[in-house]
């Protein structure tokens, strides 16, 4: 039978009833003989996923037609930034400075969001070429299947989906302490105690499941309306920040200063990887180029302001933070809130809290609009159920991944407690920004079909050293607190490697509008600074994320293999432009 190109799969994924077809429509899923046959192949069709790539018509066209329903072009720059300044402060600003600064930091804490900031920065204009070039609703899951191919593409995926619900549930948490403040109550006052459970999980946060149930009601009715009520939400935000300044100065005790790096430097890097969860809100408003209507002005525009904005805002009130009251006696729960009080503006206390609130409120919005457009994505290749994909006729937006994503957050919202989550989001979020730096250098350097086979090889060596010298230098940092030996030959691996990809590998192709500055230089710096900041997370959260990819492996090698291979033979019949291959390029066999 002729299959017009991308019709049959469009069909299959655009389902309206909840049988068993709906969510595991492949040949391979069929009955359990199917199974068994896919499940005898999984070697062959691993070796043939694995060296996938998707084109980028491809990309944007036929995966997108799997949604059924096309998202509404209806954003704007002015729109992403106040997404990007709602998705990012009122996160890190509040729910980790007073943590970090007690407990790792000091005052310093100041120079740990000047590192987290660069290297945050740095992924910024990664994530804006690819979102210029490639406007998909996938983001970064849609940019690593182009230049790195599926298998790739889905570990990533994986612990995107991980980043985001662990950093809803974070927020939510926080913003039941915040709540607390402003009812001149103790955080835990709103929560059950479970004896029974583990001493990490057994505070229940009944308020922020609460609150992330309201959140999903909002995320599915329009985004045009998210964009409004979020900017809206973020200005007077903006405005209680500007307070907090103004006021905090006026509290400010020099003295409070005298000890500024009670930890070294030492503590800023370790500091500083956990502070990148104040960052990560920015990734949500790449998954929105696809409802953007000028993608190549709006999203440089939106992504890098709001990022600029973001970091001045989080450096000073980390300032204000610690001038007003010592290091040592900050409160991790409300920050801002008890050091006023404590200075004896008991009125401002709930000024702060209500900001904090405010600023809660809208990271927690933004982060389901763009948890909810991965998902989708991911689902519209297979990976996952291609329920999820769908997006609805009327509102433009893809409400069945909206909710699963949000009850996932409220599940985790209401057990498990801030340290345990803060830690293991910077691992997966660090982990797929060095992941899109690699694919950027990819992208620059090598076109399949086009690039010669020696140019290939050099720079798979040189991305090999690239990575090789940042991993063994954060190992070095991790093991030894007063050596430096090593570094005197990590550090020039490094320079040597990104020299000798910038003299010796040819630039294969050019940004068509917007692109990066200064590569390798730039996407390399940001490989070594996010793998650098790994070092410094403690092993606990490490065997976390260990735990999490193993279960990502099993349900890749049990279901979403065996998915996205039968969608992918089933599209190679639209064309033989479906797909290439990693080592040579050539179209699907």
């Amino acid at each position: 039978m002729e299959v017009t190109k991308g019709e049959g799969l469009k069909k299959r994924s655009c389902c309206a009833g909840c049988t068993k077809t709906d969510f595991l429509p492949e040949a391979s899923f069929e009955n359990w003989s199917s199974y068994g046959k896919a499940l005898g192949q999984t070697w062959s069709r691993f070796t043939d996923r694995i060296t996938a790539r998707s084109p980028e018509d491809y990309e944007l066209h036929e995966v997108r037609a799997r949604s059924g329903h096309e998202m509404k072009k209806n954003l704007t720059w002015w729109d992403l930034c106040w997404f990007g300044i709602g998705a990012v402060i009122g996160s890190g600003i509040f729910v980790l400075t007073g943590q970090e600064a007690r407990d790792v930091v000091g005052p310093a804490v100041v120079l740990s969001y000047v590192v987290s900031g660069v290297s945050a920065m740095l992924s910024v204009f990664c994530y804006t070429e690819f979102a210029v070039e490639i406007p998909s609703a996938g983001g970064s899951f849609a940019y690593l299947r182009v230049e790195l191919g599926d298998f790739i593409a889905f570990i990533g995926a994986g612990n995107i989906l991980l980043e985001y619900v662990i950093g809803g549930a974070a927020v939510a948490r926080s913003w039941t302490s915040y709540f607390a403040t402003l009812c001149n109550q103790k955080p835990n006052d709103f929560r059950i105690h479970v004896s029974s459970l583990a001493s990490d999980y057994n505070e229940l946060d009944p308020i922020a499941v609460v609150v992330t149930i309201i959140i999903c009601f909002l995320a599915v009715y329009s985004t045009k309306g998210t964009s409004r009520f979020n900017y809206i939400l973020s200005m007077i935000h903006i405005v209680v920040l500007l307070f907090i300044i103004v006021a905090g100065f006026t509290k400010a005790d020099t003295k409070n200063y005298a000890d500024f790096m009670p930890h070294g430097v030492r503590g800023i890097f370790a500091a500083s990887a956990v502070l990148f969860f104040a960052y990560v809100g920015f990734d949500a408003v790449s998954t929105m180029a696809e409802e953007t209507r000028n993608p190549a002005k709006d999203i440089p525009l939106g992504l890098v302001g709001s990022m600029t904005v973001t970091t001045a805002m989080y450096c000073i009130l980390a300032v204000v933070l610690c001038l007003m009251q010592n290091y040592n006696e900050i409160d991790v729960n409300a920050p801002f809130s008890v050091a006023f009080k404590n200075v004896g503006m008991n009125w401002a206390q709930y000024v702060v809290a209500f900001g904090a609130l405010k600023g809660m409120t809208t990271v927690l919005l933004v982060s389901a609009v763009g948890q909810a457009r991965y998902l989708t994505h991911i689902a519209r290749t297979h990976m996952v159920t291609p329920w999820l994909a769908n997006v609805h006729a009327k509102t433009g937006t893809p409400i069945n991944a909206t909710i699963v994503m949000l009850t996932a957050t409220a599940i985790v919202a209401l057990f498990t407690n801030l340290n345990i989550l803060s830690n293991l989001l910077s691992i997966s979020t660090l982990f797929i920004f060095m992941l899109v730096a690699v694919a950027l250098l990819v992208r620059r350097h090598y076109v399949p079909g086009e690039t010669l086979d020696s140019d290939r090889n050099k720079l798979a060596v040189c991305i090999v050293l690239i990575i090789g010298s940042s991993i063994a230098t954060a190992a070095y940092w991790g093991a030894s607190s007063t050596g430096w030996i090593a570094y005197a030959f990590t550090l020039p691996l490094w320079f040597l490697s990104t020299m000798g990809l910038w003299c010796f590998v040819p630039k294969a192709r050019q940004p068509k509008m917007w692109g990066v500055p200064m590569v390798p230089w730039l996407p390399s710096a940001s490989i070594l600074i996010n793998i650098f900041l790994l070092g410094s997370i403690d092993s606990k959260s490490f065997m976390r994320f260990g735990l999490w990819t193993l279960l990502l492996l099993v349900y890749y090698f049990f279901i979403g293999l065996h998915a996205s291979y039968d969608t992918a033979k089933e599209a190679e019949v639209s064309g033989p432009s479906s797909v290439a291959r990693v080592e040579e390029g050539t179209v699907g066999k």
